[in-house]
């Protein structure tokens, strides 16, 4: 039988897109949605919360809470989890892993806090099946998080498993990858559609262009793994194959498109391109529609035949060009010099943590939005490019962008 109670859930995304999450819940069935900092509090059915982990092109994880108290100290904290009724979710035959994140807790130790959760869970189990589940800290059946703050703390258990910016496509990295949360979230925030152009010179692994092409033929993130709620004794297999069939449903690979990524180095554009293979994306490829090639962001064109479209990109900045040199910041000017000459009418979105790259670039953004990449602060700017039209003017030259 379906369960359509009401749970209560967390879902966590990347700092500065939390509202974009939000209305992707809504989508999936949440109800009562609260974003906060990193992610979005909601309501709804089991099912709601299954779908969004399905359909989620920004969550990192979705958590289904199952208990809540305020505490003193960790034993207030153990009280808590061990009055869960942990026989409702999983069996003690599964393993089990905790973790523990704290925001200006008052504990002195996050590890021991942790130690204590999982001898909680375990006494309870003993108490009420006779048997204890063991803890796997590498694959276990089920994970279980907490959160603390300074006065409460909240038991969940995590419905993603492996963390949902992890669509199965992606086998090695490269350098310094863009999570594809987070490159999904550049999409929306730029907002390109499938009609529009959209180029990335400094593609990397590929995960711009084939987030964008997944996004364009309604291929789902969820569609290529598996989810820890599957190991649940909530699982629903004819309700989440209803969902998984409605997704398979909405694919269609035969969207017209446009799609051009491109990075300096050979190697790299080959795995580019063999991620996109493993993604499901052949048939983009095969006619072209979506495209990864060898070129120098320096000397790129826009496709032939094409009205202006939109760069979205992800330059080498920060960790990736450590340590930061004139050398870069040379690159970048030659880089805009490039897309004033030759992409007149375009629109350029870049993602970097240089907060003086709109002056090294001697270009006016238009549009600053703050973001983190992992832990790296981070400003997505949006240059409206308009040939010899866009330089900072000051007196005796180019001026320095202001602070954010």
């Amino acid at each position: 039988m379906t369960d359509r109670k009401n749970h209560r859930f967390y879902a966590a995304c990347p700092w500065g897109l939390e509202k974009l999450l939000e209305e992707e819940a809504r989508s999936c069935g949440a109800k009562r949605t609260r974003a906060t900092p990193s992610g979005v509090a909601f309501e709804g059915p089991r099912q709601a919360a299954w779908e969004l982990c399905l359909r989620s092109r920004l969550a990192s994880r979705v958590l289904e809470e199952v208990g809540f108290h305020d505490y003193w100290d960790s034993r207030d904290i153990y009280a808590l989890a061990r009055s869960v009724a942990w026989e409702n979710y999983f069996l003690p035959s599964q393993s089990i892993r905790v973790s523990v994140s704290a925001h200006r807790a008052p504990l002195k130790s996050l590890d021991f806090t942790t130690l204590r959760i999982k001898d909680a869970v375990c006494d309870h189990f003993v108490q009420a099946c006779g048997s204890r589940p063991d803890v796997d800290r590498d694959s276990p059946d089920v994970q279980i998080a907490a959160y603390l703050d300074e006065k409460y703390c909240t038991l969940y258990v995590d419905l993603a498993g492996e963390p949902l910016f992890k669509r199965g496509w992606r086998t090695d990295k490269g350098e310094a990858p863009l999570k594809e949360n987070l490159a999904s979230g550049l999409l929306m925030l730029s907002g390109w559609e499938p009609g529009t152009t959209l180029l990335d010179p400094f593609c990397g692994s590929g995960t711009i262009a084939i987030e964008a092409a997944c996004t364009a033929c309604g291929v789902a993130p969820g569609l290529r793994r598996h989810f820890a709620f599957e190991q649940l004794l909530s699982f629903e297999p004819e309700t989440w194959q209803e969902l998984l069939e409605d997704a398979k449903s909405e694919v269609n690979l035969h969207r017209e498109l446009r799609i051009e990524a491109s990075d300096i180095s050979s190697i790299v554009v080959g795995k580019a391109r063999a991620n996109a293979l493993r993604a499901g994306l052949a048939p983009l490829l095969e006619d072209g529609r979506l495209s990864f090639r060898t070129g120098d962001a320096r000397e790129i064109v826009p496709p032939e035949g094409t009205e202006p479209g939109l760069i979205v990109a992800n330059p080498p900045y920060g960790e990736q060009s450590s340590p930061r040199s004139a050398t870069v910041g040379s690159m970048m000017r030659k880089v805009a010099d490039n897309l004033k000459h030759a992409f007149p009418g375009w629109r350029a979105w870049m993602l970097t943590s240089d907060l003086h790259l709109p002056g090294e670039m001697h270009l006016k953004e238009s549009r600053r939005t703050v973001l983190f990449n992992g832990p790296l602060e981070c400003r997505f700017f949006r240059f409206d490019l308009v040939a010899g039209s866009n330089r900072r003017q000051k007196k005796g030259g180019a001026g320095r962008p202001g602070t954010p």
